[in-house]
């Protein structure tokens, strides 16, 4: 049974979003919203993972689930998902010298965990 899909992509390569747009609809820059069937969903998502390369790609379908939903990700993103007693959480990682870095720099010198506080 065909089911809402949605595909968020981050510098892919050109022929990736049109071939995304062959079967649903860019509603802003890569942003893909489609009805699509559990295998034509499988298969598209086969070729953004084939062809995602340095960019960053997401997709959110409906699952028998707690939440009703499901996530996979390809290519290199700060977020991953994470699986928390049955519930998909994301995790930020560190990227370069930002915030979350000089929080995990500040932990290690105290002796505390990454972004804990010494009380």
């Amino acid at each position: 049974m065909p089911a809402m899909a949605v595909i968020a992509t981050t510098a892919v390569p050109d022929s990736l979003r049109g071939a995304l747009s062959r079967w649903t609809v860019e509603v802003t820059p890569g942003i893909f919203v489609g009805t699509l069937s559990a295998r034509v969903r499988d298969q598209l998502w086969n070729v953004v993972t084939e062809v995602v390369g340095d960019g960053a790609a997401l997709l959110v379908h409906p699952a028998a689930n707690e939440q009703g939903f499901a996530l996979r990700t390809a290519g290199t993103r700060r977020r991953h998902p994470v699986d928390f007693d049955g519930l998909t959480l994301i995790r930020m990682t560190a990227q370069g010298r930002g915030v979350g870095s000089e929080l995990e720099r500040r932990g290690s010198e105290s002796g505390t965990g990454a972004g804990e506080e010494s009380l």
